[in-house]
């Protein structure tokens, strides 16, 4: 640990937060897939067109902040610098399993469980917008 992190003290993440140009939808697919309680769209005075809603997922832990503004363009897919995705541990191989069959249906599955070279079981799926999520067990 760097001497000047001891004097931070506890270091966690409160939320992350990701643009989206179809909030409503964004919302939905966190309901829908995993269960998360979203909160009550918060439309800035400050800001005009900005609005957000939180997200919360069950069992706690970090935050997510979903933002819309008329000025956010589509995703241009493909790799790009930034943050990538957001990882949710779902416990266990087989509730990986029944979600990513789940959003196959659905067509929001990008790519199939597996184990990673690294030892991960995980799947991705996406969110309205292009967003990837990769679900662990």
């Amino acid at each position: 640990m760097h001497a000047d992190a001891a004097a931070v003290g506890a270091v966690r993440i409160a939320h992350v937060a990701l643009w989206t140009d179809d909030l409503d939808a964004a919302a939905a697919f966190w309901t829908q897939y995993f269960g998360a309680c979203v909160g009550a769209p918060y439309h800035s005075r400050r800001r005009p067109g900005f609005v957000s809603r939180f997200v919360q997922l069950p069992g706690g832990g970090a935050g997510i902040e979903l933002m819309a503004g008329p000025w956010v363009a589509p995703a241009a897919g493909g790799e790009q610098a930034g943050w990538d995705h957001i990882a949710v541990s779902l416990g266990d191989a087989q509730a990986v399993d029944r979600l990513a069959a789940r959003c196959g249906t659905d067509g929001c599955l990008v790519s199939a469980p597996r184990t990673t070279g690294d030892g991960f079981y995980e799947a991705v799926v996406a969110m309205p917008g292009g967003a990837r999520v990769e679900i662990t067990s």
